[in-house]
């Protein structure tokens, strides 16, 4: 977990960064600094930081992903297989001997797939449940309501995006010990629902969700903590604030 606890706050950035650059270029554009979002830009701000995520996220992904399906045992003993990777720097460095700079990208796409859409939902659920708790009003949001509509957006992106982080782990182990399974992006997904039918795709979403709610309660909570602090003119927030009272 060393190399992607050193991106988290790179792509965490990235994210959000392009969410709120891009719905200030969507309401520049219509002629409306002052209003508020609309559901449609919170959508596609979403899905832009989603996607833009991925150049910096996908090389650290990949040695997550593989150091952590590596199962072979660290103890020396005859005729037991060695682990292939010793640690995060060496299976970055093994990745690019072995597989050229493209090998740190493999699974982008499946990781495009996924983080768009999957934020697209993380802000536009976030931005829906504020807007609902607040009862439509731009009054601020108690810090335990933030924390809840964090969470319930966390769930939703992570259920949206279940499917796609599945293929993309495939296709991210896939030929890590020599023999090549699938033959390209298409084919793992034709190839997953055949061998282990459609509710593979969902396999994971109980753990997924289960980690989503508490972490993106504190990741909102942080999130408007330090744009009401960093704001000097707080009335320009687009998101709700938190009320600390």
């Amino acid at each position: 977990m060393s190399l992607p606890l050193t991106t988290v706050s790179l792509t965490s950035s990235v994210v959000f960064g392009t969410y709120r650059n891009c719905l200030q270029c969507m309401k520049q554009a219509r002629g409306a600094d002052r209003s508020p979002s609309t559901k449609l830009e919170v959508f596609l701000a979403g899905l832009a930081g989603g996607v833009a995520q991925t150049s910096v996220m996908s090389p650290g992904d990949i040695v997550k992903v593989r150091l952590q399906c590596q199962t072979e045992s660290m103890r020396e003993g005859a005729g037991k297989l060695r682990p292939k990777y010793h640690g995060p720097v060496h299976c970055l460095l093994s990745i690019v001997k072995e597989e050229g700079f493209r090998g740190l990208y493999r699974g982008a796409l499946p990781l495009m797939l996924r983080d768009g859409p999957s934020y697209a939902t993380y802000f536009l659920t976030y931005a829906t449940v504020s807007e609902w708790m607040s009862g439509g009003s731009n009054e601020k949001l108690h810090w335990s309501g933030v924390m809840l509509a964090g969470g319930v957006a966390g769930i939703a992106g992570w259920t949206v995006g279940t499917p796609m982080d599945v293929i993309k782990a495939r296709l991210q182990m896939d030929g890590a010990r020599g023999l090549k399974r699938y033959r390209g992006f298409f084919h793992c997904i034709v190839e997953t629902a055949r061998a282990d039918g459609a509710a593979v795709f969902f396999r994971s979403l109980g753990i997924n969700c289960l980690r989503a709610f508490p972490v993106n309660m504190v990741v909102f909570f942080t999130y408007e903590v330090l744009t009401a602090f960093l704001q000097t003119a707080p009335d320009r927030v687009d998101s709700p604030h938190i009320g600390l009272e």
